[in-house]
């Protein structure tokens, strides 16, 4: 049974251990000695995995975990030649190998979810940081989430009436100083260009943090006529935002995104086109990454700078913190009024468009991490996952080995031919248990394994990503097409279902109602929401923020039933907001 989890044909011992003893460090023997200990980590997680379901014994598991050890510990000689020469450096290698073998894998989320968060975009292979501080490099698997989320935002955009176009990422200063509250808003985070082509620039050139004052400079030129309105655009780019503290997808100095632009001739339409994008926003977090959001206006102190009024969609995360997940704007004529944005009415009198703004980001790709994920790894919703089924031949002598390839294959081209996103791993070097493993890690939502019993009977194993062990498993599948296809299509759509309902339940049960700012205080404390009546002050809003952290992320467009007590002073109130801890 433990040879299901061996993996001895990756990269022998012996391919890189003659470099052990090389007075300089061949780049090329480290990386080989890392990858092969990371991948005998993942040979760890799976027969730890075995041992639990009593498929393994302890023996078996500490032998694996000592050939670990050992590819730890060559990879930190070849790293560093001639290091242990003395019994102090000795011991240094020691602890330093114990801690890398502590970064293989993925630490389980209920011991370290920061730790957990940043393991798994690693294993998984998102992403990686990028050579300048604070930059990210996006892996294949992360981009191929972010083209799922541009195909179905940039249809829905179209859908509305929305046209892309592209505007300039560097932006000359001057443009970022015309809107007071935007530049005094986005100074602290501003790239600025001051030299090109070896000389210095008559002017600094601002590297995009947000297009609204360079639309606006271009909308003054293309809005002359009522006839020329609404004016509805987006564009797909990246953003550059000097933060000084960085996470992977959440927050980083350089970033892709969508925003709108749009141009219109009354304030009522801006209203109603910015709380529309909210709610596509809305709609995509809930039937697509199947991430519960709360939809509502921010306060006045966390809203967008130069806006009159901010839409939010805040989801909760594993850990309970609140993401901003996407935000919409109603600018009013703030810009407008600063770049000279106006048009002739239908009575020939000259007057200031609206406009709205709106925005999302690859911060979704992190708030779907944090949503679903587990101590295993990625758990992808089916409509956005960039791998819906994997298929995994089993094939344990060399007899079966045709029969059960071919039956394989005819189920992918079932799938494909339904048009279901279906990955063949027919990989002969890795064993059964550890593409199991793989695959779950990767978070793919549904695995079909076929063997030589299941061709027999023309059947197959499906085993669902959200429910572990063999409650997630459902054997005698049929193999037939039609059948299969049928079978498939519902199980995604259930798995869908299910981290839905399974994360908006989270969400609900740690969410408190509170009357007062004691109870505020506390459920904080206990890291939940705390959702209460408000009509304190702005600096009563910035007191709670710096003596607890917490932030009004939104009043809830869908609103309690009254009457509400202000928590802060305890006066009627119109309305409750939600504060919470964020990223």
């Amino acid at each position: 049974r433990v040879s299901l989890f061996a993996r001895a044909a990756a990269r022998p011992l012996s391919t890189f251990a003659a470099s052990a003893d090389v007075d300089v460090a061949d780049p090329a023997a480290v990386a080989a000695a890392n990858d092969a200990a990371a991948e005998q980590g993942l040979v760890v997680r799976a027969i730890k995995e075995a041992k639990k379901n009593g498929e393994a014994t302890k023996e078996q598991v500490d032998a694996e975990v000592a050939k670990l050890l050992e590819l730890k510990k060559l990879a930190a000689e070849l790293e560093n030649p001639g290091s242990e020469s003395t019994p102090d450096a000795k011991k240094e290698g020691t602890a330093a190998n114990a801690k890398q073998t502590q970064d293989v894998g993925v630490t389980p989320k209920s011991e370290d979810f920061a730790r957990w968060y940043l393991d798994v975009i690693r294993e998984c292979e998102l992403a990686d940081y990028g050579p300048a501080r604070g930059t990210m490099v996006i892996r294949p698997y992360g981009y191929a989430l972010w083209e799922g989320i541009q195909s179905w935002m940039d249809k829905r955009f179209k859908e509305t009436g929305v046209e892309n176009a592209y505007f300039p990422q560097l932006i000359p200063y001057s443009f970022i100083t015309k809107e007071a509250s935007h530049v005094e808003g986005f100074a602290p985070e501003l790239a600025v260009v001051t030299q090109g082509g070896g000389k210095e620039l008559e002017e600094p050139l601002v590297v995009r943090p947000t297009s609204e004052t360079i639309v606006n400079h271009m909308f003054s030129q293309w809005i002359q006529s009522y006839r020329d309105l609404p004016l509805l655009m987006n564009q797909w780019a990246n953003v550059h935002r000097w933060e000084m503290r960085t996470r992977p997808f959440i927050r980083t100095l350089e970033f892709l995104w969508q925003e709108g632009h749009t141009a219109h001739a009354t304030g009522a339409e801006a209203e109603a086109k910015a709380i529309e994008m909210v709610n596509v926003y809305a709609e995509f977090a809930e039937t697509i990454a199947a991430m519960p959001v709360v939809v509502g206006r921010k306060s006045a102190v966390e809203s967008f700078a130069g806006a009159d009024r901010t839409y939010t969609i805040e989801a909760m995360m594993g850990d309970r913190r609140a993401l901003q997940a996407g935000t919409s704007h109603n600018l009013g004529q703030n810009f407008a009024k600063a770049f000279d944005t106006q048009f002739l009415d239908e009575t020939g009198t000259k007057q200031y468009v609206h406009q709205s703004s709106w925005g999302v980001s690859t911060r979704l790709i992190g708030g779907i991490i944090m949503t679903h994920g587990d101590d295993a790894g990625l758990r992808l919703p089916p409509r956005l996952a960039p791998v819906q089924v994997v298929v995994v031949p089993i094939a344990q002598k060399n007899k079966d080995k045709e029969s059960v390839a071919a039956a394989a294959g005819e189920i992918v081209a079932a799938l494909k031919r339904a048009g279901v996103r279906v990955k063949l791993d027919d990989d002969a070097r890795n064993s059964p248990g550890w593409k199991f493993n793989h695959w779950e890690m990767k978070g793919v939502p549904v695995r079909i394994e076929v063997g030589p019993k299941d061709v027999a009977n023309g059947a197959c194993v499906v085993a669902r990503r959200d429910k572990p062990g063999k409650e997630g498993k459902e054997f005698g599948v049929s193999a037939e097409p039609a059948a299969l296809v049928a079978k498939i299509e519902t199980v995604l759509d259930e798995v869908q279902a299910a981290l839905l309902a399974e994360a908006r339940a989270f969400r609900d049960a740690n969410i408190v109602d509170v009357r007062s700012y004691d109870e505020l205080k506390a459920a904080i404390a206990d890291g939940k929401w705390a959702r209460g009546g408000w009509e304190g002050s702005d600096e009563q809003e910035k007191q709670i923020k710096e003596e607890t952290g917490a932030t009004i992320r939104c009043f809830p467009f869908e609103q309690p039933a009254g009457p509400h007590v202000c928590l802060m002073t305890g006066a009627d109130a119109k309305e409750v907001c939600i504060f919470a801890k964020s990223y």
